[in-house]
């Protein structure tokens, strides 16, 4: 909120008022389970449009309730900014609620049709909707910052290992190793263990019996300990923040302490004016 919008506020008694009311009823329980509700309606009603037998058959009855969602959506944030004004967008949620619900907006057609087709995404709102899906995000976007070492390393290991095993196995396996950039892809699968034995390993051991002391070494460092410090550090992070309340919850409670001091002002000018009646 702006210093004018603060000053404003104070001027006009009775303006907080409502609105710590509005914001009241807005943050309830009842109506944020309600809304998540209707974000799990649409998100079965946008998984059954994608189904041409689906589309067959209740096509139009779909499309109907894909847009009372959306109008839904609309009211509700119309409602967060009347009621926060410019506190909306000094959360980084509402940001995202915005963007998601603007999407749908776009036009049927033109370019915008593929930007439109991320209506997808509000179904990514339960995590803005649901305090304990908002705080697993909140974890992990505040452990980027510890896990930029962690990247580094990893980016610079995976690169030395890539250069070698292009040098080792390239003329033998071209279609795993024959360049570096499918060396990294050949890698990566084996570090997230998807068909990594039988795949690529034994049938590089046929040609190279000696090729287990260079990818033994590979997993148990890339697998088991540079994933497991990502892990470590995400929740250790998130431990750190349990403790913390919902990031949404301060805008209700500023609203209030705004319209306990509009009371008080307005307490103070009828005493002022009494001051003066009475000279």
């Amino acid at each position: 909120m702006s210093e004018q919008d603060l000053l404003a506020l104070l001027d006009q008694p009775g303006r907080a008022e409502w609105r710590v009311r509005l914001a009241r009823w807005v943050e309830s329980d009842r109506v944020q389970k309600f809304i998540v509700g209707v974000i799990l309606l649409n998100a079965l009603v946008l998984g059954l449009e994608t189904d041409a037998r689906a589309m067959a058959a209740f096509g139009g009855l779909l499309v109907a309730v894909d847009r009372l969602c959306l109008a839904i959506f609309l009211v509700e944030i119309a409602l967060k900014l009347a009621v926060y004004r410019g506190l909306f967008w000094r959360n980084g949620w509402n940001w995202f609620d915005f963007a998601v619900v603007a999407v749908a907006l776009l036009p049927d057609a033109g370019p915008w049709a593929v930007l439109r087709s991320l209506r997808i995404l509000r179904v990514l709102r339960l995590l803005t909707v649901m305090p304990k899906l908002k705080k697993v995000v909140a974890a992990f976007i505040h452990a980027i910052p510890g896990l930029s070492g962690v990247i580094v390393v990893m980016l610079v290991f995976f690169y030395t290992m890539a250069v070698l095993a292009t040098n080792l196995f390239a003329e033998a396996f071209p279609e795993w190793f024959g360049s570096l950039g499918a060396s990294l892809f050949s890698l990566f699968q084996i570090m997230t263990l998807e068909s990594w034995s039988m795949g690529i390993v034994r049938p590089v051991m046929e040609v190279f019996p000696w090729a287990w002391a260079f990818f033994v070494p590979f997993i148990v460092i890339a697998t088991f300990t540079i994933l497991n410090l990502f892990i470590g550090i995400i929740v250790s992070t998130m431990q750190e923040l349990s403790t913390l309340p919902d990031p949404g919850a301060p805008n209700v409670e500023l609203l209030e302490t705004l319209s306990r001091m509009e009371q008080d002002i307005a307490r103070l000018r009828a005493h002022v004016e009494r001051d003066r009646g009475g000279r």
